[in-house]
C-alpha cells in the first residue's frame, strides 16, 4: 500500500510530527511505501520523490510584507495544490493521511486529491487524524486564552465567536481570518470528502461530532506509546509534575495546593510563562527540562505525578508516560484525561475535579499518606495499557482499508 502523509511541518515540531514520523518508519518495515507533503524548511527531515513542498510560512518571523499576503494564504493555497498535485502525480498513494494542515497548507488539498482521483481514475482513501479541535474550533483548543476559559461557542458553526472574543493570539484581525476561513470550509462542504476521522479519545470525538460534515465518520482511537522495560526501582519521597508550566495546565491551581503541604516534596521539570512563580515555592525543586533517560528516572522514582490540567486535553502522553514507567497519575477530570487512568479494580490512580484546590489537596493527600496504596497502583501501572505502533498500525488498516467497525458510538480499542 502506498501512503502519502499530509503534515504542515516536516521537521521535529511536536507531537503531530512525532506520530507520523514514527507511524511512517514502522509501515515501511511491513513492506508499505511512504511519502510525505508538507511546507519546505531547513530541518525538514521527510519528504517525496519528487521534492514538492509549499513555502515555509512562519508567522512570527516573516517580513511584514509577506505577512500581507497571508490572510488569503491561510484561507486557501494554490501553491500547496499545484505541488500535491506534483506528488500525487508521481507517487499516486491508495491512502493520503493528513494531520495538521489548516492555515500553511488549508483544507484546498482536500480538493486537490479528489480531482486527481477522479482524473487518474485511482481510488484514494483520505484519513484525518485530528491532533486538536481546529475542525470545530478557529483556535484549535476550545478554550478563550483571554479569558483562560473553556469555550464551546462555536460548536455548532457559530465560528463568528471566535471573532467575538478575540481567541487567536488576542487579535480581532487574526480572529476574523479564522472565522473566515471555518466559514468557508464548512460552506464548501469539504470536509464531507474525509473518509475517516481518527479522533485521540472519546472526548474528543463528541466534539468533532458536532460537524454535521464529520459525524459518522468519527472513531476514537488511543495515541501509540513506545514499549518502556519495567525496572525495580526504589520510589523517593516526591511528587512529579512535568510539563508546560502555563495557565491552561492548571499550574496555578497546584502551586497553591503546593503551599498549603509544605511536608510534601514537589519536583517540577519542564518549563513556560509560570515558571518565576514555580520558583518562588519552597517545596518545589525546580529542575528546568528534561529528556530521554533524565526525565525517564525522573518519573520512574517520583511516588506518584500529577496532571492538573484545566483544559480539554485531548490524550496527554505525560498521563500515559508516568503509568508506563510504574507512576501512577493523579488527574484532572476534564477531556480525553480520565480515558487514560484507571481507577476502577486496578487502579493506576485518582481523578479529582478540574480546578478544584481543595479536591487536588485531598487526592495528593490519599497518597502520600497511604503508602501502601500507592504501591499497589505502581504496580498496576506495569501491566500494559495502551496501543504499541503494531498494534495502533493493526487498527488503523482497517480504516485505510475503508472497513471500519459500525456505530455512532464506536472506537477501536
Amino acid at each position: 500500500m502506498k501512503i502519502l502523509f499530509v503534515n504542515k511541518f516536516l521537521y521535529p515540531n511536536g507531537g503531530s510530527e512525532t506520530y507520523i514520523f514514527k507511524l511512517g518508519d514502522y509501515l515501511k518495515t511491513q513492506g508499505h511505501e511512504v511519502e510525505y507533503f508538507g511546507m519546505e524548511h531547513e530541518g525538514r527531515c521527510v519528504g517525496n520523490r519528487v521534492g514538492a513542498y509549499t513555502s515555509d510560512m512562519d508567522f512570527h518571523t516573516t517580513s511584514k510584507w509577506a505577512k500581507l499576503t497571508y490572510p488569503l494564504k491561510t484561507v486557501y493555497s494554490k501553491e500547496a495544490r499545484r505541488k500535491i498535485r506534483l506528488v500525487l502525480d508521481d507517487f499516486q498513494p491508495d491512502v493520503v493521511h493528513l494531520n495538521n494542515f489548516n492555515y500553511q497548507l488549508t483544507p484546498s488539498v482536500i480538493l486537490e486529491v479528489r480531482k486527481w482521483e477522479k482524473k487518474a481514475k485511482h481510488p484514494v482513501r483520505i484519513v484525518y487524524t485530528a491532533h486538536d479541535y481546529q475542525l470545530v474550533c478557529p483556535n484549535h483548543m476550545l478554550r478563550n486564552p483571554g479569558a483562560n476559559q473553556n469555550c464551546e461557542k462555536c460548536l455548532g458553526g457559530h465560528s463568528f465567536a471566535c471573532t467575538r472574543g478575540k481567541c487567536i493570539h488576542g487579535s480581532a484581525a487574526k480572529s476574523l481570518i479564522g472565522t473566515l476561513e471555518a466559514k468557508y470550509w464548512r460552506m464548501r462542504k469539504t470536509y464531507r470528502q474525509i473518509d475517516s476521522v481518527i479522533c485521540c479519545s472519546r472526548f474528543m470525538k463528541t466534539k468533532l461530532d458536532t460537524h454535521p460534515h464529520l459525524r459518522g465518520k468519527t472513531v476514537a482511537l488511543h495515541n501509540f506509546a513506545d514499549e518502556v522495560t519495567s525496572a525495580e526501582v526504589q520510589k523517593q519521597d516526591y511528587v512529579l509534575y512535568f510539563g508546560r508550566f502555563s495557565e491552561e495546565k492548571g499550574i496555578r491551581t497546584l502551586l497553591r495546593v503546593a503551599k498549603e503541604l509544605p511536608d510534601v516534596k514537589f519536583v517540577f521539570a519542564g518549563g513556560g510563562p509560570l515558571e518565576e512563580q514555580v520558583r518562588e515555592v519552597p517545596n518545589v525543586a525546580f529542575v528546568g527540562f528534561r529528556r530521554g533517560e533524565e526525565l525517564a528516572k525522573l518519573i520512574r522514582e517520583a511516588r506518584f505525578s500529577v496532571y492538573p490540567s484545566e483544559w480539554y486535553e485531548n490524550c496527554p502522553f505525560s498521563v500515559m508516560e508516568s503509568q508506563m514507567h510504574g507512576t501512577p497519575v493523579i488527574g484532572a477530570d476534564i477531556g480525553g484525561i480520565p480515558e487514560l487512568i484507571d481507577t476502577g479494580a486496578a487502579p493506576t490512580g485518582l481523578l479529582f475535579e478540574s480546578g478544584n484546590a481543595e479536591a487536588l489537596k485531598q487526592a495528593i493527600l490519599t497518597l502520600w499518606n497511604d503508602r501502601a496504596l500507592n504501591d499497589r497502583m505502581s504496580e498496576n501501572c506495569r501491566t500494559p495499557r495502551f496501543d504499541t505502533v503494531e498494534q495502533y498500525t493493526a487498527k488503523l488498516m482497517e480504516l485505510y482499508a475503508g472497513k471500519p467497525r459500525r456505530g455512532a458510538e464506536e472506537s477501536l480499542y
